[in-house]
């Protein structure tokens, strides 16, 4: 039993190394010396061996210099020029043509300034950077720093030991976070379900029969848990290690086949949710492993613990999709990291009542009112499940599902939730309920409130806090005709027709290409930079970036008025003229649909198949990056660069 736990170990061990594919050879950490207004600012580099890092200066013509560009430099006064430990060393270098210096190993980089004020100061920036080998570059970086000084001493510990960090995947590690959060709280919700409450009785008592050692039934009821855990990291490590390739998040997004699976998927459990029938497994299946739970010990343990897995799965199973589907699409080791929190949520409720048996009689007794949650699972599920067909009409561009019908759906199935709640729709198995206590009142309320305002967006509010989970105001909507219409007379006016532009548009009324070739020429004519965004029909983080920072008045007058936009769908199934197909640096296979060769352009030019993904490219040749944002600011910052 153990070799097989080790087995696990090594498999989710062997993901997490295997996942790592973008180089990233120099990090930086900050510190800082102060001196009452004089104050040292110190950028650490490390740099990875056989790589080196760019001097502070370069001669014209030269590769991206490091770089630190201040937020707000009216704060300090700059005292001297940059101090550097070691020297940069010289180099000829052949491909420039010309000397420069170069960092190795490590680099401290030290600027004095001189505060202007004693009360509460912060300098925030970031630093522009490039790291090169004898064979290749790394695209340019920005890794952001923030220093604090003159606060009180606790606000101080905190800020340094943030500061020394600090690295570039601070927004990243934002959505991170809440991923794990969504998985946590998916992983206690499953315990709520019919499938999965009776049996915390049932396993825990499982533990303690049979024995009086309790420090026994201690150790086996942890390794029950630690087991569960193990079988669902073990299904995300699947999604991580790469083996179904890194296109595995656009296909299940974009392929009407996974969707229509999908979509069919949670239909069919809304409707056993409801009480039209009961979803079991195979008994053969749950029997033979029930069966080997019986011999006790750490083999009866986990076997009583896949069991446990494979029974509950008729009620977890849109638990565990979800979070996949979510997941893949960003790539990396999410699926991996999601399944674990699933699964460490899920077990913990059943390992501490196995070290705490006497706690189960506070437990309340199974009823009614695990149906009624199952009931209300079947409306969430019924209404999220028009996801997936909503993806198949926006990438295949069959127009069918727009959002004014979508949204009409929609507000049907949470207006009878609603009355569910009230007592007015009651089901089979449902209990009687003779009168409407507060929780359901309270709940009852909040539907309807959601209900009213998925209303306003028939009335053409852009639904800001759903737009990812929404389709978008489409080309045919009452409510963009107007917009769309004369985006396109811009856009012609400018440099000619868009490609696909029958098919294709930008939001809220936009100029712009669906073509990387024709955006690159037009920006060339006009004199004016470039901003790419790479995106998806069925990408939700897109559709909730455009409908909140892409809203802001100041970002819709600089897109539309200084850039040339290039809007590049990497889950489109447009077919391309066979002039236009191309063949992949990193598969060798043939691309012969538009979102296949945008998707292809990303991951070879970028390394990243994470969307939305934003470059800026300056009529220089300078390219600014962005991954996902909602900070009105931080997005508002990023166009400035370009400009």
């Amino acid at each position: 039993m153990r070799k097989i736990f080790v087995t696990l170990i090594l498999i989710v061990t062997g993901a997490l190394v295997g996942s790592a594919q973008i180089v990233n050879p120099t990090t930086w950490t900050f510190d800082s010396k102060q001196n009452g207004k004089e104050v040292d600012l110190i950028f650490n580099a490390s740099i990875e061996k056989g790589w080196h890092l760019y001097d502070t200066y370069l001669p014209e013509g030269g590769p991206i210099a490091t770089t630190f560009v201040y937020e707000d430099s009216t704060l300090f006064e700059l005292v001297g020029e940059i101090q550097k430990n070691p020297a940069p060393e010289i180099h000829f270098d052949e491909t420039f043509q010309m000397d420069m210096g170069y960092f190795g190993g490590k680099a401290a980089l030290t600027q004095k300034i001189q505060l202007k004020s004693t009360g509460p100061t912060e300098i925030k920036g970031y630093v522009l950077f490039m790291s090169c080998n004898d064979e290749t570059c790394t695209p340019p970086e920005e890794v952001e720093f923030s220093f604090k000084f003159n606060q009180d001493a606790a606000t101080q510990a905190q800020t340094e030991t943030s500061e020394s960090s600090a690295t570039s995947g601070s927004k990243e590690g934002q959505t991170l976070w809440l991923f794990i959060l969504i998985s946590a709280l998916a992983g206690l919700a499953a315990i709520l379900t019919p499938c999965v409450f009776p049996m915390i009785p049932m396993t825990v008592s499982f533990f303690m029969r049979g024995s009086d050692n309790r420090g026994k039934a201690i150790r086996t009821g942890m390794f029950f848990g630690l087991s569960i855990v193990a079988i669902f990291t073990l299904l995300g490590a699947l999604f991580s290690v790469g083996i179904f390739g890194p296109n595995v998040g656009s296909i299940l997004s974009t392929h009407w086949i996974p969707n229509l699976l999908f979509f069919t998927l949670f239909l069919v459990f809304a409707i056993s949710f409801f009480g039209a029938f009961e979803m079991i497994l195979p008994n053969s299946l749950v029997n033979k492993t029930d069966s080997k739970a019986d011999k006790g010990g750490f083999i009866g343990a986990f076997f009583m613990a896949l069991t446990t897995v494979i029974v509950s799965f008729s009620c977890t199973g849109p638990f565990i999709g979800a979070l996949i589907i979510e997941a893949v699409q960003h790539g990396g080791i999410r699926p991996l990291i999601g399944m674990f929190v699933f699964g460490l949520a899920f077990a913990t409720p059943f390992t501490l009542l196995a070290i705490f048996p006497s706690a189960l009689n506070k437990l309340p007794k199974s009823g009614g009112w695990l149906n009624s949650i199952k009931v209300v699972f079947a409306f969430i599920l019924l209404a999220f499940g028009l996801k997936f067909l909503s993806n198949i009409d926006q990438v295949y561009g069959f127009g069918i599902l727009n959002r004014e019908i979508y949204l009409a759906i929609w507000i049907v199935v949470f207006f009878f939730l609603g009355l569910y709640f009230i007592g007015k729709i009651k089901f089979s198995h449902d209990s009687d309920v003779p009168y409407v206590s507060v929780g359901r009142l309270f709940l009852s309320i909040v539907t309807f409130t959601f209900v009213v305002y998925l209303f306003t967006g028939l009335m053409g509010a852009p639904l800001k806090s759903i737009s990812a989970l929404i389709p978008p105001p489409s080309a045919n909507s009452y409510v963009t005709a107007s917009a769309t219409s004369s985006s396109a007379h811009v856009a012609e006016a400018e440099c000619g027709p868009a490609k696909y532009a029958d098919k294709l548009h930008l939001p809220h009324g936009l100029p712009g290409y669906f073509d990387f070739e024709q955006g690159l020429a037009c920006a060339k004519e006009q004199g004016k930079p470039v901003f790419v965004v790479f995106k998806g029909h069925a990408c939700a983080n897109c559709k909730k970036m455009e409908n909140s920072v892409w809203m802001n008045p100041e970002v819709l007058k600089m897109l539309e008025e200084k850039y040339v936009i290039v809007g590049l769908y990497t889950d489109d199934r447009t077919k391309l003229e066979e002039s236009e197909w191309v063949t992949s640096p990193v598969d060798g296979k043939i691309k012969k649909t538009l979102g296949k060769k945008n998707l292809d352009l990303q991951i070879s030019k970028y390394e990243t198949n994470s969307i939305p993904f934003h470059v800026i490219i300056e009529p220089d040749g300078t390219e600014h990056r962005m991954g996902v944002t909602f900070d009105d600011d931080e997005f508002k910052a990023f166009l400035e660069q370009g400009l």
